[in-house]
């Protein structure tokens, strides 16, 4: 094998050999280190390469498999050998990221985790789903976690493509709104917690993430959007030309902002606005053709507290006049039932179902009155559209 030494020396000839000109012997000095960095980064290769070779005849496992564990299994197979250590930090165990299922998961982990899979990074997913961090789980996570998507110019977070956070604190600071919009190629966005998204997290992803197709907002506080924050996330949908998925749960958006919405996605084919006590329905009317020809195919308004029956007979009554041609699923569930014009509510709407069987049966209708609905079941159906159906009749 040739020492440095030797290896210095030919290079010293090579120097020796070429033109006198400086840029010249510069140029041979670069190629030289470009070919070094190559051949480094093909011997680190051929050892991952060895030790899977190594992996699967003295452990009978599959070569891939060290690196096609979950995180937290590969946190946990790093302590295991030399072997499974070299394989844990190799980057591209770590482009998709889930620490959903791991307890007492801190800022550093994540933050580690993410260094970690630098370029190769395309899913995180972080936080207490479910609810989880209501239990005695303490609150670990805040938004700093996220900075390292935002260094050296968003070096990581251009490569980052879906984001999930549940509960995650914190994240509407400076610094977890310039990692947010760090993620300028991000397409699938999810944000769950006690607040809605502020109005300036809302304008920088309408300014810097331009393609995302699928956006998620839920929120279990108490507290409805603003007439700015509801301003601001119109001005983010009609900034999202890709967007197809759109989920706002317990946002308590009124009408003419979700006909603002839905107008402005123009491929738009999954909304769910589950759990809003404001909306009447009234946007489906007063959208006119702009929404009936439209490429909605799901329409979800699962417990809608303020939800009129007379808009949604006037929905149904569109669908027969052959509008919203591609909506093949609609669901008007509603524990409490629906608000009739005398303020009362209604367990058993005249819905013309039969009607609507037979002139659209493409259409799934989903009208589930049943009261005695757990919190869970409803939340689970809330956000699946493959529910029983409940039909109520003429």
């Amino acid at each position: 094998m040739p020492s440095l030494l030797s290896i210095g020396r030919v290079l010293d000839k090579a120097l020796a050999s070429v033109s006198s000109v400086e840029e010249v012997q510069n140029s041979l000095v670069h190629h030289t280190l470009k070919l070094t960095s190559l051949l480094h980064e093909s011997a680190k290769r051929s050892i991952r390469e060895r030790a899977s070779l190594h992996n699967s005849s003295s452990w009978l496992l599959p070569p891939e498999l060290t690196i096609k564990l979950d995180t937290k299994s590969l946190m946990q197979a790093m302590a295991c050998c030399n072997m499974f250590h070299k394989c844990a930090k190799d980057p591209a165990s770590y482009s998709h990221i889930n620490l959903t299922s791991a307890r007492k998961v801190d800022d550093g982990v994540v933050s580690t985790l993410i260094n970690r899979a630098g370029k190769e990074l395309r899913f995180l997913e972080i936080g207490h789903v479910d609810g989880q961090s209501k239990s005695k789980t303490p609150h670990l996570l805040n938004g700093s976690c996220l900075a390292p998507l935002s260094h050296n110019h968003g070096f990581i977070g251009k490569y980052l493509r879906s984001l999930h956070l549940y509960d995650v604190r914190s994240i509407t600071d400076n610094l977890s709104i310039d990692s947010l919009s760090a993620c300028s190629n991000i397409t699938d966005l999810k944000m769950v917690g006690v607040y809605s998204p502020s109005e300036k997290l809302l304008k920088s992803l309408a300014v810097k993430c331009r393609f995302i197709e699928h956006l998620f907002f839920e929120t279990y506080g108490s507290k409805g959007a603003s007439r700015k924050d509801s301003s601001a996330l119109a001005v983010l949908l009609t900034n999202l030309p890709s967007l197809t998925s759109l989920t706002l749960i317990n946002l308590r958006l009124r009408d003419a902002t979700v006909q603002t919405l839905a107008k402005g996605s123009r491929k738009l084919k999954h909304l769910n606005l589950s759990r809003n006590s404001i909306v009447k329905g009234c946007f489906l009317r007063e959208s006119g053709h702009c929404l009936q020809d439209s490429a909605l195919e799901t329409l979800i308004l699962r417990d809608c507290s303020s939800l009129e029956e007379k808009e949604v007979l006037q929905f149904f009554d569109s669908l027969l006049a052959e509008n919203f041609r591609f909506i093949r699923h609609i669901d008007v569930s509603n524990s409490r039932g629906l608000l009739s014009d005398d303020g009362k509510r209604s367990c058993k709407p005249k819905f013309p179902l039969k009607k609507l069987k037979k002139e659209r049966p493409d259409v799934k209708i989903v009208a589930n009155f049943n009261p005695t609905l757990s919190r869970s079941q409803k939340r689970s159906q809330g956000n699946d559209a493959e529910v029983q159906i409940n039909e109520v009749g003429e």
